[in-house]
């Protein structure tokens, strides 16, 4: 992926040369963090997430404590009762594994609800910020959160602000921790 960046960036400042282009950025993480809408998703998510951790971790501790109990008692039992008895550790283990895989596993419970809470708002805030590029007749809008190593950036360069505007979202601060100001210039 960073090979593609870098190859995109140097195909346009080759480019740059030629024609200017026209860049700016926008920090998600930010944005995200200024709407009621996602903050209360990811409330949501969290909670649901404690939730099925405490079911899980019940579920654990009850194979953990077949396992004690089969460990203390195993010399005085018959093959057929270590069988027996291994079998329904094993059968315990298998279903709290299995609930776990269906909770939190790729397209787990928790993976399909965050679709359903998250994706809707992140396809908001990428429509806005597509609205806000071309009213600005931007040709690159970089993501300033992404995986993507911005070593420096110019708050002037940077249109959250906008975006939020754009969202009808009001901006409860000055700046965020990473130095993203109220609105973009």
């Amino acid at each position: 992926m960073k090979k593609i960046i870098l190859t995109l960036l140097v195909l346009v400042t080759s480019v740059a040369g030629v024609q200017a282009q026209k860049f700016r950025y926008v920090d998600t993480d930010y944005i995200l963090s200024q709407m009621p809408e996602y903050t209360g998703a990811q409330k949501q998510l969290d909670e649901l997430s404690a939730k099925w951790e405490k079911e899980i971790a019940d579920k654990k501790a009850i194979v953990d404590k077949m396992y004690r109990d089969y460990t203390s008692e195993e010399v005085l039992l018959t093959p057929a009762q270590k069988k027996e008895r291994q079998d329904a550790i094993v059968a315990k283990e298998d279903e709290y594994k299995k609930a776990e895989q269906d909770k939190f596993g790729y397209e787990g419970e928790l993976f399909k609800k965050r679709q359903e809470l998250i994706k809707p708002i992140q396809d908001k805030v990428f429509s806005a910020i597509q609205k806000v590029a071309k009213e600005n007749v931007l040709d690159f809008v970089f993501d300033k959160s992404s995986n993507m190593n911005m070593l420096f950036t110019n708050p002037k360069y940077d249109i959250s602000g906008e975006v939020l505007d754009e969202l009808g979202v009001v901006d409860k601060g000055d700046s965020n921790d990473s130095g993203t100001p109220k609105k973009g210039k």
